[in-house]
């Protein structure tokens, strides 16, 4: 049986789920962000470290340094983009500037020419291990090779505009323009923190608070076509005394989404400023919360077991087991597939289950040891167990065995510590992956 990678196996999937929602890939495709990281993990997969150095390489790099004429002394795509990256004032890190650069190259159809000069460029690509790298794996670059040109034949129009998170998270948010007329005063406190400019709240009878348009929290991250990205504490007051007067652009990032689900990577600096403003709402949006009945024997206690994690929300549930149920991922089986997991009675592992912007994590609490990762759209439904235990919930995912005995799916079976928690852990699996079937 021929070898498979994991991470090639899962992008294919997803670029499948890209297709499946429409012609043109926008932000709001739920499958880009999922797409970009697989991309991201594997140019990472097998890239040395330098020994000398203390700069930490990662996949910008190997794009920094690429020759940057073609055979004919023309500036080549790969040059052209990495410029327009380098001069990207709301990029700070390497990792920020990769992101772009991908997006920037999906956006071009240009990632297939990207990643054809990087295998041509010895110097570079003797950067990754023969051991472990997809891309020096003679198996496995030439089904890379052939989904990059899938993607190539795709239209991606992202939003090349709204990349200020980059640097930390590759979901980005809700950005709009709020246009304005002139004006002495917009009417708006605004807060600096961790070089973002956030605004802490509206005057009465302010320009801002009657365009109704801009929020408490929302980020403010440019100005007519200026960047506010890292400012200084005032830089945006100088900016709009320099503009008085005259009709205003300004770029907002959304703390909150279109489902008023909050934004992760702001969360932490969003706590800072409500102590400042403390009438600011925060708090977890769960889809499910509004749920008009529930069984009589619902546990209804509103505090669920949670901690926070570098600003998220992640749940101590109990792993109970998983179990192999064939080629059926259907909600159907699921029913039949969860007590197939608990009549082995495996010993039961008090977990953390961390849902990040496009996969999931569990980790087991005490020795922090990782027992499973998988990316959405590895998962193709997620669901609570019926009576008499409605805290038990389980996804199926597609399994990929080491040996050919074992092929489909997997059911991966837990308990939440209440009923309320449960129907919040299965909504937020579902919207990490929209695709994904849901009951509860």
């Amino acid at each position: 049986m021929a070898p498979k990678d994991p991470l090639l196996g899962t992008l294919k999937v997803c670029i499948l789920n890209l297709q499946s929602f429409g012609e043109i890939v926008t932000d709001s495709n739920p499958h880009l962000a999922s797409c970009c990281e697989l991309l991201e993990l594997v140019l990472r997969k097998g890239l040395h470290q330098p020994v000398l150095s203390l700069v930490h390489r990662d996949y910008w790099q190997c794009f920094e340094q690429l020759p940057q004429q073609d055979t004919c002394g023309r500036l080549c795509a790969v040059s052209l983009a990495v410029e327009q990256t380098k001069v990207c004032r709301k990029l700070l890190t390497a990792q920020g500037r990769g992101r772009y650069l991908l997006r920037l190259a999906l956006s071009r159809k240009t990632l297939q020419q990207f990643i054809t000069h990087l295998l041509h460029t010895p110097r570079i690509i003797e950067w990754y291990s023969p051991a472990v790298s997809i891309l020096r794996s003679e198996e496995f670059v030439e089904p890379f090779i052939s989904l990059l040109r899938v993607l190539s034949q795709m239209e991606f129009k992202p939003n090349m505009e709204n990349c200020s998170f980059l640097d930390e998270s590759w979901l980005l948010p809700v950005c709009e323009m709020y246009e304005t007329v002139p004006c002495r005063e917009l009417g708006m406190v605004l807060r600096y923190i961790s070089g973002r400019v956030f605004v802490l709240e509206l005057l009465p009878g302010s320009q801002a608070q009657a365009d109704k348009f801009i929020c408490p929290g929302d980020v403010i991250d440019e100005i007519n076509g200026v960047s506010l990205r890292n400012s200084r504490t005032g830089q945006a007051g100088v900016v709009l005394s320099q503009l008085r007067g005259h009709p205003l652009s300004i770029r907002v990032l959304r703390w909150r989404d279109g489902n008023g689900a909050m934004y992760q990577p702001l969360i932490k600096l969003l706590r800072a400023l409500q102590v400042e403003n403390p009438t600011l709402q925060l708090g977890p949006f769960s889809p499910c919360s509004s749920s008009s009945q529930q069984p009589a024997s619902e546990d209804k206690r509103p505090s669920p077991s949670q901690c926070l994690i570098e600003g998220r929300i992640v749940y101590i549930v109990q792993f109970l087991g998983k179990a192999n149920i064939g080629m059926c991922g259907s909600t159907e089986v699921l029913q039949h597939a969860i007590p197939q997991v608990l009549q082995k009675n495996l010993p039961i592992k008090e977990v953390l289950l961390d849902m990040k912007e496009t996969h999931l994590t569990c980790i087991e609490k005490n020795s922090k040891t990782e027992l499973f990762q998988h990316h959405y759209p590895e998962i193709s439904c997620v669901g609570r167990y019926g009576q008499p235990d409605y805290t038990i919930f389980a996804f199926c995912v597609v399994d990929y065995p080491e040996t050919p005995h074992s092929t489909g799916f997997c059911c991966v079976a837990l308990r939440a510590g209440n009923v309320h928690e449960c129907k919040e852990i299965i909504c937020r699996i579902a919207t990490g992956f929209k695709h994904t079937e849901l009951f509860v």
